[in-house]
C-alpha cells in the first residue's frame, strides 16, 4: 500500500513538473510573440516627423505587447479548456464546486494591481519626458492680432530663433488656423518651422474648443476659450504634414485644416524673408467656399454657424498643396 502511494507522489510530481515546464514553454513563445507584434506597431502609425514622436510610438508599443501577452493568455487559457476539458456529449451536470484557493486569489488580484502600476509608471515618464505642455493663463477673447500692413520688420538674422524668439501664435476659430510669427510680423495659415529645433506655441481659441492636432508629431492639445496655452514640441524630419481640429467644433470643423512645413533653418529664414514682403490679404478657406455654396444653392434647411471671415495674413497655402 505504502508502495502504492509512493507511486502516485512520483508520478503526480512528474506531472507537475511537466506542467510547470510546458507552462513555461507557453509563456516564453506568448512572450515572443507579443515583443514582435509591439514592433510591428511601429508600422501602423505615421512616420515620426517630431521628438515627442519617437517617445510616444515607443510607449505604444509596450502597451501593444503587454496587451497581446494578455490576450493571447487569456484566449489560450479558454481554448485549451474548450478542447481538452469540455464535457461529454451528453453530460449536463454542474462541474465540481472548487473554491477556497487563497494562492489563486492572491495571485489574479496582485498581477492586474501591479501590471497597472507598470503600465501607469511608464506612461507617466514618457509623458514627463516629453514635457510639451506649459502654463495655462487666462486671456481676453480674440487678442491675437491680424498683422497690419505697417507692421512688417526685416527677418532677425538669428539662426535659431525658436530659442530666443516669443512664441508662435495660434490662432484658432471657426473654422481656421492663424499662426504669427511676433518678431517677424508675420501672419500666416500654413504652420512652418524648421527642422530639429523647439518650437514653441501659445494657443487661443475666439469662439469654442478646438484640438491642435499633428497627426505625424503625436501630439495634441485642446485649446479652451479664455486661456493661453503654452505647448511645445521639436520636429526632427523635414516634409508637409497636416494639422487637424482634432475637436468637434461645429458644422465645418472638418475642414478646419491645414498644413505644416518643416524645412531646414536656411529654408525657414527665406519663406520668413519671403513672408515678410508679402502683403497681408485675406487667405484661403474651406469653410467660407462650402458655407456659401450651400447658402446660395438654397440647401440650408436647418440653422448653422456662420464661418468666421478668413483671417488676413501674409502667407496661405493653397487647399490643393499635398501633404503626408
Amino acid at each position: 500500500m505504502n508502495t502504492e502511494n509512493t507511486r502516485t507522489r512520483d508520478l503526480n510530481r512528474v506531472l507537475n513538473r511537466r506542467r510547470i515546464i510546458n507552462l513555461t514553454g507557453l509563456a516564453a513563445v506568448n512572450l515572443l510573440i507579443s515583443l514582435w507584434m509591439g514592433q510591428q506597431a511601429y508600422r501602423w502609425l505615421p512616420p515620426q516627423a517630431s521628438a515627442e514622436s519617437v517617445l510616444v510610438d515607443k510607449l505604444f508599443s509596450f502597451m501593444t505587447a503587454v496587451g497581446c501577452f494578455i490576450f493571447i493568455g487569456v484566449v489560450g487559457t479558454l481554448l485549451y479548456s474548450m478542447v481538452f476539458h469540455r464535457a461529454a456529449k451528453y453530460d449536463t451536470s454542474d462541474g465540481p464546486p472548487i473554491e477556497g484557493n487563497v494562492k489563486l486569489e492572491i495571485v489574479w488580484t496582485a498581477v492586474p494591481i501591479i501590471l497597472i502600476i507598470w503600465i501607469g509608471t511608464v506612461s507617466f515618464n514618457t509623458y514627463d519626458q516629453m514635457s510639451i505642455l506649459g502654463a495655462i493663463a487666462p486671456v481676453t477673447m480674440k487678442t491675437v492680432p491680424t498683422v497690419p500692413l505697417d507692421r512688417k520688420k526685416e527677418v532677425l538674422a538669428n539662426p535659431n530663433p525658436t530659442d530666443t524668439s516669443p512664441p508662435i501664435e495660434v490662432n484658432s476659430r471657426q473654422w481656421a488656423w492663424e499662426f504669427y510669427y511676433p518678431d517677424e510680423g508675420i501672419s500666416s495659415t500654413e504652420l512652418h518651422l524648421p527642422v530639429n529645433q523647439r518650437a514653441r506655441f501659445k494657443l487661443t481659441s475666439e469662439d469654442v474648443l478646438h484640438g491642435f492636432y499633428i497627426p505625424a508629431f503625436r501630439v495634441k492639445q485642446d485649446i479652451i476659450p479664455g486661456r493661453a496655452i503654452d505647448f511645445s514640441f521639436t520636429p526632427i524630419r523635414e516634409g508637409r504634414y497636416r494639422l487637424r481640429d482634432s475637436e468637434f467644433s461645429g458644422t465645418y470643423f472638418a475642414a478646419n485644416q491645414t498644413n505644416v512645413v518643416v524645412e531646414s533653418e536656411a529654408a525657414f529664414q527665406q519663406w520668413l524673408t519671403t513672408a515678410a514682403a508679402s502683403p497681408a490679404e485675406p487667405a484661403e478657406n474651406a469653410a467660407s467656399k462650402e458655407f456659401t455654396a450651400a447658402q446660395n444653392s438654397g440647401r440650408f434647411r436647418w440653422k448653422t454657424v456662420k464661418p468666421a471671415p478668413a483671417p488676413t495674413v501674409n502667407y496661405t497655402s493653397s487647399e490643393k498643396d499635398s501633404y503626408e
